[in-house]
C-alpha cells in the first residue's frame, strides 16, 4: 500500500471464511478503526460484511509519514494502522473460535479513486442520472452502502447496521466519518441524499473501483 496526501482510496480485503461472527465482532473491529485509523486519515465511508470491508478514506500528511522500521523502510503510518488493526482483530477472533493463522488470507488491495470518469458513449453519471461525469470516489461512496443490499443481507440500506450509511441519513451520530468533508468531495446533495444513494453505478464505472 502506499499513499500520498490529499488523494482518496478504496480500501478492501475479503476473506475466505467468517471473519464477523457476532455483532460484538463488528463492534470490537470498528472500535480498533477508531482508535488506529481514524486518527491518521479522513474516512468518507465504510462498510463491514460477514467475510469482508470496504473503506474510502482521504490520505493526509500524517498518512504518508514513513515509520523507518528496518525491516519495512517504505512503510507508511497508514499502512501500519491497518495492519495493526487486522492482526490484533485476528488474534482475537482466533482465541474466540480456537483456530489457528491468517484470518485475512488476502492482502488489504488500495485504490486510488482521483479521477473523473467520463461513459464512453454518453452523458450519464449514474445509470438514470444526469451530467457530464462522475468521479470514482463518488461511486465508491455509493458502491459502500450499497453493497449490503446487492448482496441480500438487508432490504433497505437503512437496515444493515454495519455501514456509514445511517450516520449520513441522519438516524445515527457516528464518530468515524467526517461527513462534511465528505461532501466536499463527493458529488451528491446532502439534502437529496437518501434518493441519490439508491442510484445504479454502471457495470463499466464499478470495474474501476477495483
Amino acid at each position: 500500500m502506499h499513499f500520498e496526501p490529499d488523494a482518496v482510496y478504496h480500501i478492501y480485503n475479503r476473506s475466505n471464511e467468517t471473519v464477523f461472527y457476532s455483532r460484538e465482532n463488528y463492534l470490537f473491529f470498528l472500535s480498533k478503526i477508531q482508535t488506529h485509523v481514524s486518527p491518521v486519515c479522513n474516512l468518507f465511508a465504510w462498510v463491514l460484511m460477514p467475510n469482508h470491508f470496504h473503506f474510502l478514506v482521504q490520505a493526509t500528511e500524517k498518512s504518508c509519514i514513513n515509520t523507518s522500521e528496518d525491516h519495512r523502510p517504505d512503510l507508511q503510518v497508514l499502512s501500519k494502522q491497518i495492519g495493526i488493526v487486522l492482526g490484533s482483530y485476528t488474534q482475537a477472533i482466533n482465541r474466540q473460535q480456537g483456530r489457528r493463522g491468517s484470518l485475512f488470507v488476502h492482502k488489504t488491495k488500495v485504490k486510488m479513486l482521483n479521477e473523473a470518469y467520463y461513459p464512453s458513449g454518453g452523458s450519464n453519471r449514474l445509470a438514470g442520472g444526469t451530467g457530464s461525469q462522475l468521479d470514482y470516489a463518488t461511486a465508491c461512496f455509493l458502491y459502500i452502502h450499497q453493497n449490503p443490499v446487492v448482496a441480500g443481507l438487508s432490504s433497505k440500506l437503512e437496515d444493515w447496521e454495519f455501514s456509514s450509511f445511517r450516520d449520513y441519513a441522519g438516524l445515527r451520530n457516528g464518530k468515524l466519518v467526517k461527513k462534511d468533508l465528505a461532501f466536499e468531495f463527493i458529488d451528491l446533495d446532502a439534502d437529496a441524499f437518501y434518493e441519490q444513494s439508491q442510484m445504479i453505478i454502471e457495470d463499466e464505472l464499478l470495474k474501476r473501483l477495483f
